[in-house]
C-alpha cells in the first residue's frame, strides 16, 4: 500500500533546484553583453570578454542539475502518492504551465525580440513589437517551441512519460522487473563508491555531445521532434536522480566534496574554455581531435559542477531556512516569467554608458525582484500557486497588507 505520509523536506535539494533556475535568469541576462552578436534580442554598448566563459560554464550544468533533482523528487512523489496521483500532479504542475505559459509568454517574448531588434536600429516601437508578438500566435502550430524557453517543460514531460512507460513495460514481466532493479541498484552503489564515478558518467555524455549541432549542449527549441542527444543527456540525468532516490545515501556519495574533485573541476573548466576557441576553426588539421577533447572535458566539467553544487548546498544549507524555502517555492514561477522581463530590461539599459557588470547585476536583481513581488501578490496564495507548487501558501512579503484587507472586508464585500 502506498504511504501518503509526507517525507521530511530536503531543504538543500530545494536550494539546489532554486539555484539552477535562478542561474538560468542570470544566464539569459548575460547574453546581451556578449562581445560578438549571437542573434540575441539586443546587444549592449558595453560588452565583456569574461561573458562567453560564464555563458559556456553556466550552460553546461544548470539544466542537468534541474533534471537530476526533478528525477529524484519524481521518484519520491511516485512512490508516496501512487501512479495515478503522480501522473495527475505532473499534468497539473508541468503540462498546464507549458500550455498556458506558451500562450501568455510567447507573444511577449517574440514582441521583445522585435523591439530589441528595432532598438539596435534606433527605431523603438513598443506597440508595433507587441502587435507582431501577438500576431505570432496565428502561425500555430508552426515553430511551436521557437521563441520561448519553455522547451524544458516539454522535455520534462517527455522524459517522465518515457520513464513511466519503461517501468510499466518491465512490470509486465515480474521476473524481469525483479531481476533488473537489484542489478541497477548495485551498479549505482558501485558507481557512487568508485573514485572514477565522474569519468564513468562523462564518457557516455561526451559521446552525446559529439552529436550536438554545436559544441556543448544544444538548446532544443526548434521542433517538437525530440533532439536525441539532448534527450539522452537530460533523460540520463532524470533517470539517475530517479534511481538515487531509491538509495538516498548514494546521492551523498556522488556529491561528496573533496579537493581532488575541486581540482578536476577547475582543470576541466580551463581545458574546455581553451578548446572552445577552436570551434569555428573547421580547417584546423586536428579539428576532430580537438572537438573530441572538448566533448570529454565539457562532460567532466558538467558532472563535477553538478555534484559539487549538490555537495556544497548539502554542507551549507542542510537545515530549515525560511528565506531558502521561500526562494525555492518562488523559483519555478520566477523562471517561467523571467525571459520577457530580462529582455525588456536589457533593452532599457542597452545604450547607457555603464560597465556591463553593473548592468548585468541590475537586470538580474530587478528581474528577480519584480518576479518575487508578482509571486507574493498574485501567485503564492492563489490557485496559480497551487498549480505550480502543489498547494496554496500564505503571503510573506505582503502578509500584513493581506491581513489588513481581510479585516476591512472579511467576506469579500467592502462594508
Amino acid at each position: 500500500m502506498t504511504s501518503l505520509a509526507s517525507p521530511p523536506r530536503l531543504d538543500y535539494l530545494d536550494a539546489v533546484r532554486a539555484f539552477a533556475l535562478l542561474l538560468g535568469v542570470v544566464f539569459h541576462a548575460s547574453l546581451s553583453f556578449m562581445p560578438i552578436y549571437i542573434g540575441w534580442a539586443v546587444m549592449d554598448v558595453s560588452t565583456g570578454a569574461a561573458v562567453p566563459g560564464f555563458v559556456l560554464v553556466s550552460h553546461s550544468f544548470r539544466m542537468e542539475v534541474f533534471f537530476l533533482i526533478a528525477g529524484f523528487f519524481s521518484h519520491m512523489t511516485f512512490h508516496r502518492k501512487g501512479a495515478r496521483s503522480f501522473i495527475q500532479s505532473r499534468l497539473i504542475r508541468i503540462a498546464i504551465p507549458l500550455v498556458v505559459g506558451w500562450f501568455v509568454l510567447r507573444p511577449l517574448i517574440v514582441g521583445s525580440w522585435v523591439i530589441g531588434s528595432a532598438s539596435m536600429r534606433g527605431e523603438v516601437n513598443i506597440l508595433e513589437g507587441l502587435k507582431v508578438g501577438f500576431l505570432s500566435l496565428s502561425t500555430l502550430p508552426q515553430d511551436l517551441l521557437v521563441g520561448t524557453h519553455l522547451w524544458f517543460l516539454y522535455y520534462l514531460l517527455l522524459i517522465t512519460a518515457i520513464v513511466l512507460l519503461g517501468r510499466a513495460f518491465l512490470r509486465l514481466v515480474p521476473k524481469l522487473y525483479d531481476g533488473v532493479f537489484p542489478h541497477v541498484d548495485s551498479m549505482v552503489v558501485w558507481m557512487a563508491q568508485s573514485r572514477g564515478s565522474l569519468f564513468i558518467l562523462a564518457i557516455p555524455t561526451a559521446i552525446c555531445l559529439w552529436f550536438m549541432n554545436l559544441w556543448g549542449m544544444d538548446t532544443p527549441d526548434k521542433s517538437l521532434v525530440p533532439h536525441l542527444p539532448v534527450l539522452l543527456v537530460y533523460g540520463g540525468c532524470f533517470i539517475l536522480g530517479w534511481l538515487l532516490h531509491r538509495q538516498p545515501a548514494m546521492l551523498e556519495a556522488f556529491a561528496r566534496l573533496s579537493w581532488g574533485r575541486v581540482v578536476l573541476c577547475l582543470v576541466s573548466i580551463g581545458v574546455t574554455l581553451e578548446l572552445s576557441q577552436y570551434q569555428t576553426d573547421i580547417g584546423h588539421p586536428y579539428y576532430a581531435w580537438i572537438r573530441g577533447g572538448f566533448a570529454l572535458s565539457y562532460a567532466l566539467m558538467m558532472w563535477t559542477l553538478v555534484f559539487l553544487s549538490i555537495g556544497l548546498f548539502k554542507a551549507v544549507l542542510d537545515r530549515p531556512n525560511a528565506v531558502v524555502r521561500y526562494l525555492a517555492d518562488s523559483s519555478y514561477w520566477m523562471y517561467l516569467v523571467h525571459l520577457p522581463l530580462v529582455i525588456w530590461l536589457q533593452i532599457a539599459v542597452a545604450e547607457f554608458s555603464i560597465h556591463w557588470s553593473l548592468k548585468l547585476i541590475a537586470v538580474s536583481v530587478m528581474t528577480a525582484g519584480v518576479s518575487i513581488v508578482l509571486y507574493d501578490l498574485f501567485v503564492r496564495s492563489t490557485w496559480i500557486g497551487q498549480t505550480l507548487n502543489g498547494r496554496r501558501k500564505d503571503r510573506v512579503l505582503f502578509r500584513k497588507w493581506a491581513r489588513k484587507r481581510m479585516r476591512m472586508d472579511p467576506e469579500g464585500v467592502r462594508p
